[in-house]
């Protein structure tokens, strides 16, 4: 099961806004319908994101009518500018667009730029679910048998092309015979943690509990939880983190309660030109705190802050899983090391 693939000329994406009660897939024809997928969250996780935006951009130049190379990487810039306005968080997105479009700047024919940009996004899926293997692989070390594991929002298999992340490493330690337990945190106000960790986890076949998100605190001090495994859509060279909103709570508590915190993260998702400063918080709709479904559960006129993303400084962190391996604090000196 793919979340996002490339068949028949179009775009196919696990519609997760329909999840956990049907799985839908939807079908893109262009650009346009891609971005809006991406912007409607029916496709989100940072590296499903940025292979759903190469994708995109393979449609555009799919389409194009442009009969000279000027002309095609016109219509491809154009693309480029809407696919990169969906989200501005998740770092993969401008990752993958530059890289796709920098395939077809290199061609030197419309031909061999469309085939050049449609093989590299076909490419960057493939080596999504390699690299997500390999970080499990690096991942599993560092848990026992026996550990239950929280993690916050989804980074599995729906947030990437197949395998995930922080659940990729669940996978990996899981398919070494360690016997593991997943808590999972709703994760308001989308409930990206009850909708979609929890239902890929029992699909799967993985023991999984589900918690609010204000529990967190009591199970550390409980002793109930080992580890915490989370992803990310931006991680600086730095070492700060960028992640689903309560992130940085998390990991204050993990902090507290002497729990170790871990990120699980392709090298794609690294950011290594922004520092904290310039990171944009995406903020979203209202409808999303306000509203449960369709029912109001706020009175009308309250003001309302809905950042999606926050911030986890890297001294709250115990390492990132790579697909290179785990780097350690400190981050910026490490991460050199680890790059080579």
């Amino acid at each position: 099961m793919l979340t996002v693939a490339w068949k028949n000329n179009s775009v196919v994406l696990i519609d997760q806004t329909k999840l956990p009660n049907k799985l839908v897939y939807v079908s893109c024809k262009d650009y346009k319908e891609v971005a809006d997928m991406i912007r409607k969250l029916v496709v989100r996780g940072a590296p499903a994101i940025g292979v759903t935006a190469a994708f995109g951009l393979a449609l555009a130049a799919q389409q194009s009518k442009a009969k000279t190379l000027l002309d095609l990487m016109r219509d491809l810039d154009s693309a480029f500018k809407v696919l990169q306005s969906t989200r501005p968080t998740a770092v993969n997105l401008f990752w993958a667009l530059e890289r796709v479009i920098g395939k077809g700047m290199r061609a030197k024919t419309v031909q061999e730029a469309k085939r050049a940009v449609l093989n590299e996004a076909l490419k960057m899926a493939e080596e999504d679910i390699e690299t997500n293997r390999k970080i499990g692989a690096h991942g599993l070390k560092l848990l026992k048998d026996g550990d239950n594991v929280l993690t916050h929002c989804n980074a599995g298999s729906l947030a990437t092309v197949a395998y995930g992340t922080a659940l990729g490493v669940i996978r990996a330690a899981r398919e070494s015979g360690k016997r593991l337990s997943v808590i999972a945190t709703e994760t308001r106000p989308v409930m990206q943690g009850s909708r979609l960790t929890a239902f890929e986890l029992l699909h799967d076949g993985i023991d999984v509990s589900l918690i609010t998100d204000t529990a967190v605190g009591h199970m550390m001090a409980m002793g109930a939880i080992n580890h915490v495994i989370v992803g990310a859509d931006r991680v600086l060279h730095t070492g700060h983190v960028f992640n689903k909103i309560g992130t940085y709570q998390v990991a204050i508590l993990a902090n507290k309660h002497n729990v170790p915190f871990y990120v699980a993260a392709p090298l794609s998702t690294f950011d290594f030109e922004s520092n904290p400063d310039d990171v944009i918080i995406e903020d979203r709709s209202v409808d999303e705190v306000v509203k449960v479904g369709k029912k109001r559960i706020a009175p009308k006129g309250v003001r309302i802050f809905n950042p999606a993303f926050d911030m986890t400084p890297p001294e709250l962190i115990t390492g990132i899983i790579t697909q290179k391996g785990v780097l350690k604090p400190p981050f910026e000196k490490n991460l050199k090391a680890l790059l080579g």
